[in-house]
């Protein structure tokens, strides 16, 4: 055999796992198939798995890793879309082109405990999430490994099959006629409203649906929402930053404060009635019957329904927007129940406010990304969204009771919130805690919490909001093992 044939021969070899030395317990948890892809495309570019070599098949590779073969295949064709290799019958999965070299800027040092320090800004969010840790307990995360991958491709396959030409190109800026007929029914089935579907408004998560009514209302006059105290600081933050005055209305273990609302003059608020964030408690029914008597006098209700589809101890809690629609202005999304990278949501308005907001809408980006909208149309509507969520339940629980059973055991004392739904519990400790100095030490020992205080514009008890949807009960274990290690170590 001459030289040149040798290369080619030796070329032609399979790069096993072995060679590349891939331990998939660097893999994230969920992030398997992302890990696999790099790994490999960081060989190829680096020379280990030259142009023209031949990666494992896909059963050998899963074999040798300990991972499922779906795992593999998904990282191949992830590089096959990149052009980096490509599927030669019995020659089997061929490199065929390294990546092109990108320049990257080195990341500039984070001291990510600072985070916690001074009032949080606008970016606070981000800059927790580039945190390095080991387990994340941050609240309003689903479960992003149970992801239904399987079915959205599916579903995916059937609309792009049936879809015509005039469905890629401009769209109608309030959704798709086939998704606001799905969110329309998924409504009607699962929160109690009856609602036609040329008044669902698609948008791009709650966030951009309190933007686009903080923006009519600011034009109308509309200066003031009041929020709740404790409640949610990226809404805050949202409406401070559309220019919304935002006085706090104290919450208890019944919900919203009415009469403190009343009290306010407040003209419109913002709050979380099936499941108040982070509190956890359900507005009861004679604060409701009051809440609606203030609306109907003239005052406007601002409905985030973030996450009421997910309940484990307790019957449903219908929404407000079904017992009073001329006065409730109301926001869901996707992202608690699939992933909140696909940025869909949705909100009904009052017909008074209707035209207004799809202007909004229409001029802030024509409307949402249709093939999305029309693959989670056929989710709702083939009944598999329904089944993941009762997966997800399911899941949600055990995680749940971990939390609970680990809070008891790590953090004695601390007095557990909100445990009949929801994705988070919220945990107030005795004594006198600085709660974001707890966070920032916790961080530092790789375990990412919310201080309560972040949550609250009035003085409140000292505490965490802990997520608990995300990960894995032997991880929540560890987790508040590390909590209650970093609340001993405080001064």
């Amino acid at each position: 055999m001459d030289r040149a044939k040798a290369v080619v021969s030796d070329r032609s070899k399979s790069v096993g796992a072995d060679f590349l030395q891939l331990d998939v317990g660097e893999a994230p948890p969920g992030g398997r198939a992302d890990w696999l892809a790099a790994r490999l495309r960081s060989a190829i570019a680096d020379g280990r798995a030259p142009v023209g070599s031949r990666l494992p098949p896909s059963r050998v590779l899963a074999a040798e890793l300990g991972v499922s073969r779906g795992v593999v295949t998904e990282a191949y064709q992830r590089l096959g879309e990149d052009g980096q290799v490509a599927g030669r019958g019995r020659a089997g999965t061929v490199v065929v082109a390294t990546p092109a070299a990108v320049r990257a800027r080195p990341p500039e040092p984070r001291r990510a405990p600072e985070v916690f320090t001074g009032r949080p800004g606008l970016d606070v969010f981000e800059a927790l999430r580039a945190a390095p840790a080991r387990v994340d307990l941050t609240p309003g995360v689903p479960d992003l490994a149970a992801f239904p991958r399987a079915a959205w491709l599916r579903a995916e396959r059937a609309v792009l099959h049936r879809a015509t030409p005039a469905a890629l190109g401009y769209g109608d800026p309030t959704g798709t006629p086939a998704l606001r007929l799905a969110v329309a029914n998924w409504l009607a089935r699962n929160r109690g409203i009856r609602a036609d579907p040329a008044e669902v408004v698609v948008v791009a998560g709650v966030s951009q649906a309190l933007g686009l009514l903080a923006r009519v209302l600011h034009e109308r006059g509309t200066r003031t929402v009041a929020v709740e105290d404790p409640g949610s600081l990226g809404v805050r933050q949202h409406l401070t930053y559309a220019g919304m005055a935002t006085p706090p209305v104290p919450v208890d273990d019944r919900g919203l404060r009415v009469d403190e609302l009343e009290r306010s003059g407040a003209p419109a608020v913002l709050l979380t009635p099936a499941h108040q964030f982070p509190t956890g408690v359900v507005l009861d029914g004679e604060r409701r019957r009051r809440l609606l008597r203030w609306a109907r006098d003239g005052g406007l209700v601002l409905e985030d329904d973030y996450d009421a589809e997910h309940r484990y101890d307790r019957p449903p809690v219908p929404a407000l927007r079904g017992m009073a629609p001329d006065r409730v202005c109301y926001t869901g999304s996707i992202s608690k129940l699939l992933a909140p990278a696909l940025r869909i949501g949705w909100t009904l308005v009052p017909p008074s406010l209707h035209a207004d907001v799809v202007d909004a809408k229409r001029t802030a980006d024509l409307g949402n990304a249709a093939l999305p909208q029309l693959v989670l149309a056929e989710l709702m509507e083939s009944g598999a969204l329904e089944r993941h969520l009762r997966l997800l339940r399911h899941r949600h629980v055990r995680r749940r009771d971990a939390m609970i059973r680990a809070v008891r055991a790590y953090l004695p004392g601390a007095v557990v919130h909100g445990a009949a739904a929801g994705l988070h519990l919220m945990v107030t400790l005795p004594g006198d805690v600085d709660d974001r100095a707890l966070a920032a030490e916790a961080l530092r020992r790789g375990v990412k919490v919310h201080p309560l205080s972040w949550h609250g514009q009035r003085p409140q008890p000292p505490g965490l909001v802990l997520g608990y949807a995300a990960t894995p009960p032997s991880e929540i274990d560890r987790a508040l093992s590390t909590v209650a290690d970093a609340l001993h170590a405080l001064p």
